[in-house]
């Protein structure tokens, strides 16, 4: 880091000439010490550039939350856009009974997706799927339970949705 080392030079030349005018004019007041000093040191000038640079980067550090935060924003847009589109292309297959299409560059096929876990009144679900902290829900182990056939109070398993999928070549 060259600021570090213009600024221990700095500051040894800064302290060699502060004793030397001490020494040399014992009843120098402190305010004329310091006017002369700024005369003939860089220290001050360089303190005060080191500093406007922190200021530009603070200024580039808030430019850049705002930039994110609208980024995110927009990152969200796409998201949204992108689940719509989606969602409107499995409706409109699985309305014409389509199971698959193909594309010079990606293709489409309608899948089943496996049951999912649903939970109707968690209170009901039984200590063993509770993992030992603050209670907190083992969700895997509750499905996995219902997977095996076992009935849980609590607790079953959905049907699955059918779900588009697409492999990009």
């Amino acid at each position: 880091m060259q600021e570090a080392r213009l600024l221990n030079s700095e500051i040894s030349t800064y302290l060699i000439l502060s004793g030397q005018l001490k020494a040399q004019y014992a009843e120098i007041d402190e305010e004329t010490l310091t006017d002369t000093l700024e005369g003939l040191s860089q220290l001050p000038d360089l303190i005060q550039a080191i500093i406007r640079s922190s200021l530009e980067d603070e200024a580039l550090i808030q430019a850049l939350k705002a930039r994110l935060e609208e980024m995110g924003e927009r990152l969200a847009r796409f998201k949204e856009r992108k689940a719509k589109k989606r969602s409107l292309v499995t409706w409109a297959m699985e309305k014409a009974g389509m199971e698959r299409i193909q594309a010079p560059d990606f293709s489409i096929f309608m899948r089943s997706s496996p049951p999912h876990l649903e939970i109707s009144d968690e209170e009901r679900i039984p200590g063993e799927f509770f993992t030992p902290q603050a209670p907190r829900l083992d969700r895997a182990a509750l499905a996995a339970a219902l997977k095996r056939g076992d009935l849980v109070d609590g607790a079953y398993l959905a049907e699955g949705t059918r779900a588009l999928s697409v492999r990009v070549r």
